[in-house]
């Protein structure tokens, strides 16, 4: 095949080169809202309207109209409470459903698969009338244990796809060592499944972190409220500031992107062998 020369002395193939090519155009496509957000966000109204000049006095506007650093607290804890109940149910469920023998762990795990493909909006009224019932609106409670309803299904079928690539005679030597299943699983399976315990954080910090469903319904208190809901309220007022909105909107990625850039190496790594097993 004819390769073509970049730079000094660097021979590609024609294919490469069009991979390149497209993959840049890709990135472009994907960066390009982040950097619009980044040039908005620094600009007050007038000098939107304008196209040109900059200034902070949207960021400015932000933290004062926006209680920042409360509602970001409150999605940090939601999110971190949420992830630590579903990591627990979703690895112990899934190590029990691929390790342990059990009559009826097919039908078990056919039921998970089955809550995975339930919609959110079809459960999210009924949800509402029965948290209502209880108290469980306006609290942090409500919502986490809403999202940890969605979130368990999926996690439980990566952590028991994960846990079956796992060689038997590891849990067997445990066995044999005198460790229960409970050992095995705390001392053997649970530190081999770093990437695949990664891969559950990033997947569900993104989507709770950025809901705005969930939070609306079930955050309505100003004092409960997370930064997407604050975000939210923000637009549906009368007198939208576009910079400020880009502004928050900038914010809010921030965690969802050092989330996946601190666990991107696990991500990958248990994404792969997920898909591999």
């Amino acid at each position: 095949m004819s390769k073509v020369k970049i730079f000094k002395g660097i021979l590609v193939s024609p294919s490469r080169v069009l991979v390149f090519v497209i993959l840049g155009i890709v990135s472009i496509v994907i960066m390009y809202p982040f950097y619009f957000m980044a040039v908005t966000s620094f600009r007050s109204q007038t000098q939107y309207s304008l196209g040109a000049g900059f200034s902070l006095s949207s960021w400015i506007n932000l933290f004062e109209t926006v209680p920042v650093v409360r509602e970001m607290g409150n999605s940090l804890m939601i999110c971190v409470v949420a992830i630590i109940l579903i990591l627990i149910v979703a690895t112990s469920a899934g190590f029990a459903l691929s390790k342990a023998k059990f009559r009826g762990h097919s039908v078990a795990l056919l039921g998970i698969v089955g809550a995975m493909m339930i919609p959110v909006q079809s459960i999210i009224i009924p949800e509402y009338v029965n948290f209502a019932k209880v108290h469980l609106i306006n609290s942090y409670a409500g919502a986490i244990l809403v999202y940890v309803a969605v979130g368990t299904p999926f996690a439980t079928f990566l952590m028991t796809t994960y846990f079956r690539g796992m060689p038997d005679e590891l849990i067997d030597a445990g066995l044999c060592d005198g460790l229960s299943y409970g050992g095995v699983f705390r001392r053997i399976a649970l530190p081999m499944a770093k990437p695949a315990l990664a891969t559950v954080v990033v997947l569900q910090f993104i989507p709770i972190w950025n809901d705005l469903l969930i939070g609306l319904l079930f955050l309505q208190e100003p004092n409960v409220r997370t930064f997407t809901v604050g975000l939210g309220v923000l637009a549906s007022s009368r007198l939208v500031s576009i910079p400020g909105l880009m502004a928050g909107s900038l914010l809010s990625t921030i965690p969802a992107a050092g989330v996946y850039v601190l666990f991107q190496r696990y991500l990958v790594s248990g994404l792969t062998l997920g898909a591999s097993r």
